[in-house]
């Protein structure tokens, strides 16, 4: 059964410049021989996680990792109010992971990544079915209206106080319209004091999603430093208030173009924040895609999560199970 191996320091980096002035950072680790696999931060705007390298055997695979638009360290970055958003959607971070692939001279490539990384996922790999060898997905997410109402509305039901924290905290007017939206208005509000609040109340939500997770990482939002914070809820909201420019439904009808791709889906039954549904209706429309429930795990994972990822990422490396 495979495990953590030690992170490797990478061998290559470098700021990729996509156009609109943007330049995504990346780098390169394990063995440059080895078969490429990309890992798809979530968030959106959360950074590419450098620990996640570690789930990759460093003799077998050319792991590769790239903070997306405006956040990590890739440039300008999204916590400058003066920053804009505009080129920063789903179809330019579709762009620019090809970008990369080129620029890298991969030919196909493993996906790995969860939470918002499975939405941009499973968007690149519809587009470019051909340059996808396998994919591993934790926490299946496909952004759609339904669960973005969920996540920000609906699931105040089991969380009644927390909700009312979240909704209260923007003005009066904007309580009973798109909550997602009003957030966004209020995190590129002029006022300094004003985007602040507005950041820390909406990650003050988040944590309360996945509060009741002592077994993963409760409270992991609120905890990033203030320029982190900003960038994520910034580029959060500018996402979900636009349903990720993606048509209702769409990842789940094109399912049928990742025909061929083996895939493992790898989901929490305790996610509150993604319930197990949307992994669900995924394996049933993919045949080729496995779909592994983990019991004790949220969205923030388990141990036992954590070797289901080793698992499917050491069968897809050609080494043990």
């Amino acid at each position: 059964m495979a495990g953590l191996f030690p992170s490797a320091e990478p061998y290559a980096q470098g700021l990729l410049d996509v156009g609109d002035g943007q330049q995504i950072y990346w780098e390169a680790s394990g063995n440059p021989e080895g078969k490429p696999a990309l890992c798809v931060h979530g968030g959106p705007g959360s950074g590419g996680s450098r620990s996640s390298r570690k789930g990759f055997d460093p003799e077998a695979y050319r792991v590769v990792i790239f903070d997306q638009r405006g956040c990590g360290q890739s440039r300008p970055h999204a916590s400058d109010p003066s920053v804009s958003l505009e080129h920063n959607t789903t179809d330019h971070l579709i762009a620019d992971m090809e970008r990369l692939r080129e620029h890298l001279g991969i030919e196909r490539w493993l996906l790995y990544g969860g939470s918002w990384g499975s939405t941009l996922i499973l968007a690149y790999a519809e587009r470019y079915p051909e340059r996808v060898s396998e994919i591993v997905i934790v926490g299946v997410t496909m952004t759609r209206p339904q669960e973005i109402d969920w996540l920000y509305r609906g699931v105040g039901r089991l969380l009644p106080d927390a909700w009312e924290a979240f909704r209260d905290a923007l003005p009066e007017t904007e309580r009973g319209g798109d909550l997602v939206a009003a957030y966004s208005r209020l995190v590129n509000s002029p006022d300094e004091a004003v985007r602040r609040k507005a950041a820390l109340d909406w990650c003050a939500w988040e944590d309360a999603v996945i509060a009741h997770e002592a077994l993963g990482n409760p409270g992991q939002y609120s905890r990033k430093p203030q320029d982190e914070l900003m960038a994520f809820v910034r580029i959060c909201t500018h996402y979900f208030a636009n349903h990720a420019w993606l048509d209702d439904g769409q990842l789940l009808r094109d399912a049928h173009r990742l025909a061929g791709i083996p895939a493992v889906l790898i989901h929490g039954r305790l996610d509150l924040s993604g319930p197990l549904q949307s992994a669900w209706e995924l394996a049933k429309a993919w045949p080729d895609a496995e779909l592994k429930v983990i019991d004790d795990s949220g969205h923030t994972g388990s141990p036992a999560m954590g070797r289901a990822v080793g698992e499917a990422i050491a069968r897809f490396g050609g080494y043990g199970r």
